[in-house]
């Protein structure tokens, strides 16, 4: 800095302390500019907070959006065009859900289910990716723009006007000791840059149209995001509908537990069948009939192999009361006798000394009947 330069410096220093703590009264600017200069601060602190606020809003990770912002460094050191994109939640919670329904097969109805709707909050996940571009392309660089260059510029602008109003006040209190053509310069400076710097702020609190049409390219994107989101979920929501309408109507099925059978040695060993007959037959016939009418008792098990390796039968998954003659009623559990098919609707069966028709939904064929 040259010495003039420092002589400056200092004029401006002593007229701003002047100003500050002696009272020294300064050029006012008209109500006009003070207004509009107001307006640009808030302008630029509604910039700041804007574009960060936008930026929380689509990526509201922290962590994320750091990790991210290191990486598109890198990518732009590197040269490489692409870079990672932001981890939306949609589509992380969409992976687990395909992950897990896989891992339980198309066999399972809950399976299939989760990833009916993991694939769908993939889609959103994409939808909300496009989000990102298009509030990014059409919301925030342009405010970028605005920031890094008008406003930028306007605030320039004001911090030089606000330099020579001070020159311009410390030489005019001292007038009479600085010559009157470095007063008029002075003057003249300050008028300057008090026109371009009013000129600058009025032209952009007046250009509206352009922050309208930012401003509305934002709420178009989140308008297509949140119309993609609610056809996608709209879909899954009535495919998950008709499988809980399916799995509704769908008979209820009765566990029925495997036989356990023992391999034999020689002389060491008995089969299963034999070591629960032998401890049936020591236990009173009393303890024996309580235990067969008991649904799933190891006993009631027993006597009912017994039963389906004798004839054909049938186990019944439901309890089924008649409502015509001629048919048999039976309760959910019991071993039924199978005499004939009557056709692909009913059996003709025996249970408990009475015979009639039992519906075949309503069974579990054990022993089928011999082929005709």
């Amino acid at each position: 800095m040259s010495v003039s330069g420092m002589k400056k410096q200092l004029h401006k220093a002593s007229q701003l302390l002047n100003e500050r703590l002696m009272g020294a009264e300064g050029t006012r600017m008209d109500d006009d500019f003070l207004k509009m200069e107001k307006s640009i601060a808030v302008f630029y602190s509604l910039l700041m907070e804007l574009l960060s606020r936008t930026t929380e809003f689509l990526q509201p990770n922290p962590a994320c959006r750091a990790k991210l912002s290191v990486l598109n460094t890198m990518s732009r050191i590197r040269g490489q065009g692409k870079c990672a994109g932001y981890p939306q939640t949609e589509g992380m919670l969409g992976e687990c859900m395909l992950l897990y329904g896989r891992e339980l097969g198309a066999a399972s109805e809950f399976g299939g289910a989760l990833v009916t709707v993991g694939e769908a909050l993939q889609q959103v996940a994409q939808a909300k990716d496009a989000l990102d571009v298009n509030v990014k392309h059409g919301f925030i660089e342009p405010l970028q723009e605005l920031h890094s260059t008008e406003l930028t510029e306007i605030r320039h602008q004001l911090k030089k006007l606000n330099g020579r109003r001070l020159d311009f006040d410390y030489k005019r209190r001292r007038r009479g000791k600085i010559p009157a053509d470095e007063l008029q310069q002075a003057w003249d400076k300050f008028l300057a840059s008090k026109e371009l710097a009013e000129q600058s702020m009025f032209v952009l609190l007046q250009n509206d149209v352009d922050q309208l049409g930012r401003l509305a390219a934002l709420v178009s994107a989140l308008h297509d995001f949140h119309c993609n989101a609610h056809r996608i979920l709209l879909g899954v929501h009535g495919n998950l509908q008709a499988r809980l309408t399916a799995a509704s109507n769908k008979p209820e099925r009765r566990f029925r537990p495997r036989k356990v059978r023992v391999r034999r040695e020689q002389n060491s060993s008995i089969g299963f069948y034999q070591q629960l007959s032998i401890t049936a037959a020591n236990s009173s016939g009393e303890q024996f009939t309580a235990l067969r009418s008991r649904p799933g008792s190891p006993v009631s098990s027993y006597a009912d192999s017994r039963l389906v390796r004798d004839q054909p039968c049938c186990r019944a998954l439901y309890s089924f009361h008649p409502n015509r003659e001629g048919e048999l009623g039976f309760s959910q559990g019991d071993i039924i006798l199978l005499t004939c098919q009557v056709d692909a609707n009913w059996y003709e069966g025996e249970l408990a000394g009475q015979s009639g028709l039992l519906p075949v939904s309503y069974v579990d064929v054990v022993v089928p009947l011999p082929l005709p």
